[in-house]
C-alpha cells in the first residue's frame, strides 16, 4: 500500500508544479485572491472526496491510505482547471491565448537564471531541517517525536507570514517596474511591520500555551517535555524570523534571488547547524540547544537582511 501511496503522489508532480507556478503567474500580475480561492477550491473537494476513497463510502472504492492519494491529485486536478479558466476566459489581469504560447529563448534563460537561485533558496531552508532532525534523533525517540511535531506546528503559524511577505515580494516587482523604488521600499517596511506584529503574538501564544498546544498531539510525559521546549525556544525567535522572510521576500520581488540563497547558507548551514551541534555534544546542553540554535540564526538571518536591505543595492536590479 504504502508504494502504491507513493506512486501515485510521485504520479501527481505534474499537477503540483502547475499549481503553485499558475498561482505564481497570478501574484505576481497582483491577482492574489485567485491564488488563494484556487488552493481553497482543491483544498475543499481533498477534505469531501477523502472519506469517500479512504473508507469507501457510497459507490466510492475503499482504497485506504491509497485512496489519499487519489483524492489528492483529483483536488489539485480541479485547481489547475479553475486556474485555466482565469488565465484563458476569467477577467483577471490578464488573458492567454494560443498565440501566447511560443518558445521564447532569452526569456526562457532568463526564468532559468532566477529559478536556480530559488530552487537554492527552498533545497537550503528544507534540508535543514533534515540536518536539525539528525542532531536531535541523537537524544532519543521522545525527543525526535517532540521536536517533529513543533515544526508542523511552526510551519502552520507561519502560513499568514508567508502570505504577507508574499505579497510584499509582488508589490516591490510592481513598483520597481513602474520605476518606483521608494513606493517599493515603503511596501517592505509596511509588511515588515505586520509581519513582526502577527508572529509576535503568535510566538508568544506559543511561549504561554506551550502545554495545552502540544498536549494537543501526544500525552507521552517526555515527549510533551521536550516538545514544550522547543516551542516556547523556536516562539522567541518568530520576530526575527518574520522580518528576515520580508527581507528574501523583497530580494526575490527585486529579482535578486542570489542574496537570498547566500544568506540561506551562511545563516542556516554555517550557523546553525554547527551551532546546534556545538551546543547539544560540546556544550552538553542536548536537545534544548539544539532548539535555541533556531531563533539564534533567525536572528542574524534578520540582521544581515536589513543591513543589506538598507544597502539598496536591490534597487538597482534589472531582469
Amino acid at each position: 500500500m504504502g508504494v502504491g501511496y507513493t506512486r501515485i503522489v510521485l504520479s501527481g508532480n505534474t499537477i503540483v508544479l502547475l499549481i503553485f507556478l499558475i498561482n505564481a503567474v497570478f501574484r505576481g500580475a497582483g491577482d492574489a485572491a485567485i491564488a488563494m480561492r484556487t488552493l481553497c477550491f482543491a483544498n475543499v473537494i481533498n477534505i469531501l472526496l477523502g472519506p469517500c476513497f479512504v473508507f469507501g463510502f457510497g459507490p466510492f472504492p475503499a482504497l485506504g491510505v491509497t485512496g489519499a492519494a487519489v483524492v489528492t491529485n483529483i483536488g489539485r486536478a480541479c485547481g489547475v482547471l479553475y486556474q485555466l479558466y482565469f488565465l484563458t476566459q476569467g477577467s483577471g489581469q490578464f488573458r492567454l491565448r494560443f498565440r501566447h504560447l511560443r518558445l521564447e529563448p532569452p526569456v526562457m534563460l532568463g526564468i532559468l537564471r532566477i529559478g536556480a537561485s530559488g530552487m537554492a533558496q527552498n533545497i537550503l531552508n528544507t534540508a535543514v531541517w533534515i540536518g536539525m532532525i539528525k542532531i536531535v534523533a541523537q537524544f532519543g525517540s521522545a525527543a525526535l517525536a517532540g521536536y517533529t511535531i513543533v515544526i508542523r506546528i511552526v510551519i502552520f503559524a507561519i502560513l499568514p507570514a508567508w502570505g504577507l511577505s508574499n505579497a510584499g515580494a509582488t508589490l516591490v516587482g510592481q513598483n520597481l517596474g513602474a520605476g518606483q523604488p521608494a513606493r517599493a521600499e515603503s511596501a517592505v517596511w509596511y509588511t515588515v511591520r505586520y509581519n513582526i506584529l502577527i508572529l509576535s503574538f503568535v510566538g508568544a501564544l506559543f511561549v504561554v500555551a506551550a502545554v495545552p498546544i502540544i498536549r494537543l498531539f501526544t500525552q507521552d510525559p517526555a515527549t510533551l517535555n521536550y516538545g514544550v521546549h522547543a516551542l516556547r525556544i523556536n516562539g522567541l525567535g518568530f520576530p526575527c524570523y518574520a522580518a528576515g522572510l520580508c527581507w528574501a521576500s523583497a530580494f526575490n520581488g527585486a529579482g535578486d534571488t542570489w542574496t537570498p540563497a547566500v544568506l540561506d547558507f551562511v545563516c542556516l548551514w554555517l550557523c546553525e547547524l554547527p551551532l546546534a551541534w556545538l551546543l547539544a555534544n560540546h556544550f552538553h546542553a542536548g536537545p534544548t540547544g539544539v532548539f535555541s540554535a533556531t531563533p539564534i540564526a533567525c536572528t542574524l538571518l534578520a540582521v544581515a537582511g536589513a543591513v543589506l536591505f538598507w544597502r539598496g543595492r536591490w534597487k538597482l536590479r534589472k531582469i
